[in-house]
Formats: structure tokens, C-alpha cells, sequence
């Protein structure tokens, strides 16, 4: 992994194709990255319409290998493990004793004995001690595999035209959340069918010294179909619509998972798990300390992290994330409330000295269209 000095920021290894290529670049959770390239709005409506690539190798990797693999997981997640057979896909959230969210995660498993992790860029280095602190009493070994693993993701209704063509598995055999290894171009690579768009694509990993190639040939065959690279602006538009959730927004060590509509991730009939305690607790009292919801501004604006929302002057809560949504043309935010959370009910999103009228509407903003 490469260090940029003049700012001590970590680069991916695409860093000098996405300078050729006319990316911004920002600083995000300590990664010098692309937040755009042609614009937010026109990358946001290529994913939607036509394909788009994304560099996410910032993501982080964990790997758990050995025999008590599968029964560390089911203590350590919120979801069940049992669930999951070879190739498969999981979403799931790690927690802390207190309910709180450690971080989001997707979980490949190889076998029952072999799986790994794929973890918030932000959180990479904390999640792995917290990974490895929780193991001791497990026959398993845990590595950090975020150094030897880039990653790349392709979505976009065309992202299956443009990804068959180069790769050797039948990507009409792969369903959503499933994985396989395959070869893209002869460069080993695990291929999976998921995404963080709402829209059908693949997250593609493979080794750091490989990526520019692929990314480079990727967009070459991605041509006829429109392709353009996509920085982290876009994919923060594109996750909104979808009401998905960004750990340190939606998600963090103080709202709870049964908070963030998340209890469809949380297991309790899985047996013990981290967390688990606190979070029947919560059940069990119904105590619905706030809730998230989609809010769609039915005026010009765009509301955005920390705004106020009142209901009648009284204050009734705060916008999580915001954004201009490119599909329904009007400003969207996801927030939390401790009240009037019923689809329907109208609020106001306070931008600058305005109070601006909003609808609470069901989630996610905009339909999925991924391949289920």
C-alpha cells in the first residue's frame, strides 16, 4: 500500500490512473480518493442507466480460517450463520455489548472453516483488533488481508454485458449475494454478485497488482455500453436513494441496529451473540428511542448531516445523511426521529434559516433492481 507524504493519506493502487482519468480527489477516512470524475449528477444517472466502475479497494478485508470459524462468527455477528453455505453471501453487523455497531459488514464464505470480512474503509484497523480481541477463546486465525486485496465494483444495468465478456464463470449462474472464484482476463479474481447501488453489478477482488489492468480493460469493453468511472460522490447519492446505511451516519456505537430498521440483521433466536443482551432488552421494553426514516423535501433544498427537524416548532430529530436525489429531483435525506415517524406525516427540515416542508416516505426512495 502506497502513502501519499504530502498529506500522509493512503492511495489505492489506481491512484495514478484515476489522476490520468481527471478525478477530484479528497481526502476519505484517510484514503486520498476520486469523489468524481465527470460530475456526481452525470455519474449517478450512468449507474442507474448504463454501468458505471467504481475503486473501492479502500475497503478492509479480514480473514478467518480454522475450525471454530463458523461458531466465532455466530458469536461475534448479529446474523446466523447457518444460513450461509459455500459461496454465499452475508450481510451482517458486529456489535458491541452495549447493542452499539462496531461496523456494517459483508461476510464470504468459502467453507465452514474459511470465510472473510469486508469492512468499512474507516474502520478497518479498529474492526481487526476488535475481530482479534473477541477470538481469543476460538481455534481460529484471523488476518488482515486489506494490503494483498483490491477491489473494484461494476453496476449498473449493463454491469453483466460488460463483466461476461471477460470473465470465464456464467455470470447468469450467479445469484445476488452469491460469489465465485473466476478469472477476468486470466487475473484471479473473486466475483460477486453484490453491490452498494441498489442496481444489479459485481464487487470484484483481486490482487493490488493486477487492478489497473482490469480497471483498464473493464472500461475499454464497457464502452459501447456508456461505462464511465464513478467516484465516492456518486455512490453516496446512489446508497442514499436506497436508504442503505454509511457507518458513521446512519450507523455508529450509539444508535442501535433496532433503531436503523437493522432488526432484520439481529438473530436473537441464534443463540448468544455480542450484543444480544442489550438489544432484547430494547425489544423486550419496545423502547423505540428514534427511529429512521426516508424524509422527501416537497420545496427546493437539500437537507443535510445534523439539520434539524421540527414538527410544529417543537424539535422531533436530525437528518443522518442528505442529498439531491438525481432520480426524483428533489432534495431526500434519511434521519432520525424520536417521533411523528409515520409514512405520510409532514415535518420541516431547517436549511440555513428556512424551514422547509417535508413528507416522511416509505424506504428505500427509489426501487431496487438488483438480481434477486
Amino acid at each position: 500500500m502506497v502513502h501519499n507524504n504530502t498529506k500522509d493519506l493512503k492511495v489505492t493502487p489506481l491512484i495514478d490512473l484515476h489522476k490520468e482519468l481527471g478525478a477530484k480527489l479528497v481526502p476519505f477516512a484517510g484514503w486520498n480518493m476520486p469523489i468524481q470524475f465527470s460530475g456526481v449528477l452525470s455519474e449517478h444517472i450512468c449507474v442507474r442507466e448504463k454501468v458505471g466502475l467504481f475503486d473501492v479497494s479502500h475497503m478492509g478485508e479480514i480473514e478467518i480460517k480454522g475450525k471454530d470459524a463458523k461458531n466465532f462468527l455466530q458469536f461475534l455477528l448479529s446474523n446466523n450463520m447457518e444460513k450461509m453455505l459455500d459461496g454465499s453471501v452475508l450481510y451482517s453487523l458486529m456489535c458491541y455489548e452495549s447493542g452499539g455497531v462496531v461496523d456494517d459488514l459483508l461476510v464470504y464464505r468459502f467453507s465452514e472453516n474459511h470465510y472473510f470480512l469486508c469492512v468499512n474503509a474507516s474502520n478497518s484497523s479498529k474492526d481487526y483488533s476488535w475481530v482479534e480481541k473477541q477470538a481469543s477463546s476460538f481455534n481460529v486465525n484471523i488476518k488482515n488481508i486489506s494490503n494483498e486485496t483490491s477491489q473494484l465494483a461494476l453496476q449498473g444495468p449493463f454491469a453483466k454485458n460488460v463483466l461476461q465478456n471477460l470473465c470465464d464463470i456464467s455470470l447468469n449462474d450467479l445469484p445476488y449475494y452469491n460469489f465465485r472464484k473466476g478469472r477476468i482476463n486470466n487475473v484471479e479474481s473473486i466475483i460477486s454478485r453484490t453491490g452498494y447501488t441498489g442496481e444489479d453489478g459485481f464487487e470484484l477482488y483481486l490482487s493490488p497488482e493486477k487492478v489497473s489492468e482490469v480497471f483498464r480493460l473493464i472500461m475499454e469493453q464497457g464502452l459501447p455500453y456508456g461505462i464511465q468511472p464513478i467516484g465516492l460522490g456518486a455512490r453516496d447519492t446512489l446508497r442514499i436513494e436506497m436508504g442503505y446505511p454509511l457507518y458513521g451516519n446512519e450507523i455508529d456505537d450509539n444508535p442501535t441496529p433496532l433503531d436503523a430498521g437493522l432488526g432484520w440483521v439481529v438473530k436473537f433466536n441464534k443463540g448468544e451473540f455480542l450484543g444480544r443482551e442489550s438489544l432484547l432488552k430494547q425489544k423486550e421494553k419496545k423502547e423505540q428511542r428514534q427511529k429512521l426514516v426516508g424524509l422527501k423535501l416537497l420545496d427546493r433544498g437539500v437537507p443535510r448531516a445534523h439539520y434539524h427537524i421540527s414538527k410544529n416548532g417543537e424539535p422531533v430529530g436530525e437528518v443522518a445523511s442528505g442529498t439531491f436525489s438525481p432520480t426524483l429531483k428533489t432534495g431526500i435525506g434519511l434521519c432520525y426521529v424520536t417521533k411523528e415517524s409515520e409514512i405520510g406525516n409532514h415535518l420541516d427540515v431547517k436549511i440555513r434559516d428556512q424551514l422547509v416542508p417535508a413528507e416522511v416516505v416509505k424506504l428505500p426512495f427509489v426501487p431496487s433492481r438488483v438480481k434477486k
